[in-house]
């Protein structure tokens, strides 16, 4: 299958200094994909260069086959089809919501539009809407109001940077959550910049992890949790604790907490020294299990409380309880380790 989006082995630059380096990347039709990394790896330069706001210094940029960028071309914004939902909503505050959703519907009569601004304004909850001001509504209506106009010009491919970060965590994941049945039920593609890791989880089919300019790794949402393919990413995504280890076998590391089993056959030879990566989830509450820890902090989550516990050899882990196991500070409690992933990279 084509891709939507083909981008392949991009570089942009700033002043000569290259901001995104050997960059590529494929999305498909009606796949939604997430770019992902800390602040200044070059995640909105590359959604900018896809929007053709910014020139590509080497490689180039595909829509629907053709080329979109190239070193000494740039085809305009508006001739390459896309839907665009920006961070501050950019919602013009003198027209209503009916006006702002149908602007840039020009080859359209009045009725059509307003047919095509009511139609979308159902789709993202808002009917009734039409008649009011950008100050008359909340955040998330505001967003919704942003994603309803750039679902009117029917794109295959909508780029949204940051469009939840101004809103409350609740809303966020709810609106969140929302928009991405809306572009499933629409068939429409997206590519999403954040620096929201449960955000990406929670809408992307696929995430990219960047960092420096480059794509760490470009998979699932799962994969990319169990699986990360350096330590970098490791240690960027999700919460964790590295323990210093020895491999002892193909599939077994040895460790402060015993011989931990794998379910990968590792490369390196008996002797090596690694870390590995515990995740909350890999260390499971056990109330017969010989291994104890002594409770250091407890975060409360609802169904839910995540606890920083001191092993007897020194080691601190992090393990998540069902909530109704309630231990105080300084209280001891059984644990084992349930890695159904392990994780582990070469010390050093």
């Amino acid at each position: 299958m084509n891709a939507l989006l083909e981008i392949k082995d991009i570089e942009c630059r700033y002043d000569r200094n290259p901001v995104v380096r050997a960059l590529s990347l494929h999305i498909n039709k009606g796949s939604i994909a997430c770019l992902l990394g800390p602040s200044g790896c070059g995640k909105t330069t590359v959604l900018r260069a896809i929007a053709g706001f910014e020139p590509v210094s080497q490689g180039e940029i595909l829509l629907r086959g053709v080329t979109a960028s190239r070193s000494g071309y740039t085809l305009p914004p508006e001739k390459r089809r896309l839907g665009m939902v920006f961070q501050d909503y950019a919602l013009f505050p003198h027209m209503d919501v009916t006006r702002n959703v149908c602007f840039g519907l020009r080859d359209m009569s009045n009725a059509a539009r307003r047919d095509t601004a009511t139609r979308l304004l159902n789709v993202v909850g808002l009917e009734g809407y039409g008649d009011r001001y950008p100050h008359e509504l909340s955040g998330g209506q505001q967003q919704r109001v942003a994603l309803a106009r750039a679902l009117a010009a029917r794109p295959e491919l909508i780029l949204m940077d940051e469009p939840f970060s101004n809103l409350d965590v609740d809303l966020r994941a709810r609106l969140g959550s929302e928009v991405r049945a809306i572009l499933k039920d629409q068939g429409i593609a997206a590519l999403m910049v954040t620096h929201d890791q449960q955000e990406a989880f929670a809408l992307g089919d696929v995430v990219g992890i960047m960092s420096a300019g480059r794509i760490v790794q470009w998979d699932t949402p799962s994969n990319i949790y169990h699986e990360p393919i350096d330590r970098f990413v490791a240690d960027f995504i999700g919460q964790g604790v590295f323990l210093p280890g020895t491999v002892r076998t193909a599939d077994s590391i040895e460790t402060d907490l015993g011989i931990i089993p794998g379910d990968r056959a590792y490369l390196w030879p008996p002797g090596t020294a690694v870390e590995v990566l515990l995740r909350p989830d890999d260390v499971v509450h056990d109330p017969a299990s010989p291994l104890r820890g002594r409770i250091l902090r407890k975060t409360f989550k609802g169904a839910e409380i995540l606890y920083t516990m001191l092993l007897p050899g020194g080691t601190t882990v992090l393990s998540l309880f069902p909530s109704h196991f309630d231990y105080a500070e300084g209280q001891e409690a059984g644990i084992r380790i349930a890695a159904q992933h392990l994780v582990a990279f070469p010390r050093g």
